[in-house]
């Protein structure tokens, strides 16, 4: 009998394996269209911004989670094995741990190579900020910050809501997760609409970022890194990162590898003063960053392993 672990474990191994070939369709882009359409039609109305800013949400998260039902009902209808398979394919395109692992790897292969100009090219595919300028430690820390950050979002995070709603759940947090990279922005255009975005997405990563922590010591004991500084550096300094959940994930890797996050960087030509995060003055070199990739995926099978290993011992006690 196929069960609803297997499918998850088979969605994980297919991501660590084929990653996000650019050929193949994504659900996440079909939400994308979906959320500018949606975006388009409201702004038309006379509706307050923040209020059409909510029916946004209800109208892609909710449409995206039933169009992900859909899928796998209808698949499944044509043989049992088709919805298996549709369902795999959903939650595999909400993972992104390899993606993630190899854009990271990219910039640590051009800066042991010594290639700066290569480098700053690579980190620009992972980070916002302005890389023209950045030095060899600062490409570094860009990449390692982009790591420990979306070590939730990208992976840990996904993999709690499929756990829990299977591929719907992983379908409705990949919703929220664009909406918020659409818009979830604090400027005059988005400042009102895109407040629901901005608050769901909050919320939806509430608990994932702080149960990572706990994962991510776990991956770092293994790994022979920093284990107790991980639990300074996030009572010292997870709650002045600007979001109320990425200063979890960001302070743990900092506290783990033994360096600072933060400081001064610039975006379109602005520069933003971050807070320092970590308890040790470490600067960030390319082994530091090999080490958050490997501390980022030992993480997310981890975090899958105890999920599971939960789950079945609920479903045994009910």
């Amino acid at each position: 009998m196929v069960t609803a672990d297997t499918l998850l474990l088979a969605a994980f191994l297919l991501d660590l394996i084929a990653g996000d070939p650019r050929w193949l369709p994504h659900p996440v882009k079909g939400i994308g269209w979906l959320a500018l359409q949606t975006e388009a039609l409201l702004r038309c109305t006379v509706l307050p911004l923040r209020l059409a800013g909510i029916l946004a949400v209800l109208v892609v998260v909710g449409g995206s989670a039933g169009i992900a039902g859909l899928l796998v009902m209808l698949a499944a209808k044509v043989h049992p094995w088709a919805g298996m398979a549709m369902a795999v394919y959903l939650m595999y395109s909400c993972f992104a741990v390899k993606d993630l692992g190899d854009h990271a790897v990219a910039v640590e292969h051009a800066l042991e190579s010594g290639d700066v100009d290569l480098a700053r090219q690579k980190v620009s595919f992972l980070v916002g900020r302005d890389t023209a300028s950045l030095t060899p430690s600062g490409i570094a820390l860009a990449a390692t910050e982009s790591v420990a950050e979306n070590s939730v979002d990208g992976v840990t995070a996904p993999l709690f809501y499929a756990l829990l709603l299977g591929p719907v759940g992983a379908i409705a947090y990949k919703a929220i997760n664009t909406l918020d990279s659409t818009f979830g922005y604090k400027n005059e255009r988005y400042l009102e609409f895109g407040w629901a975005s901005a608050k769901l997405d909050d919320l939806a990563n509430y608990l994932p970022a702080r149960l990572t922590v706990f994962v991510i010591a776990l991956a770092a004991a293994l790994s022979n890194l920093r284990f107790f500084d991980i639990f300074q550096a996030v009572r010292k300094g997870a709650r002045l990162h600007a979001s109320p959940n990425s200063g979890y994930p960001e302070c743990a890797f900092a506290g783990a590898l033994g360096v600072t996050f933060g400081g001064g960087r610039s975006y379109g030509g602005e520069f933003h003063d971050a807070p320092l995060l970590g308890i040790r003055a470490g600067e960030c070199t390319a082994l530091t960053l090999r080490r958050s990739v490997r501390l980022m995926r030992l993480t997310a099978a981890l975090f899958l392993v105890f999920g599971v290993g939960v789950r079945i011992v609920v479903q045994s006690a009910l």
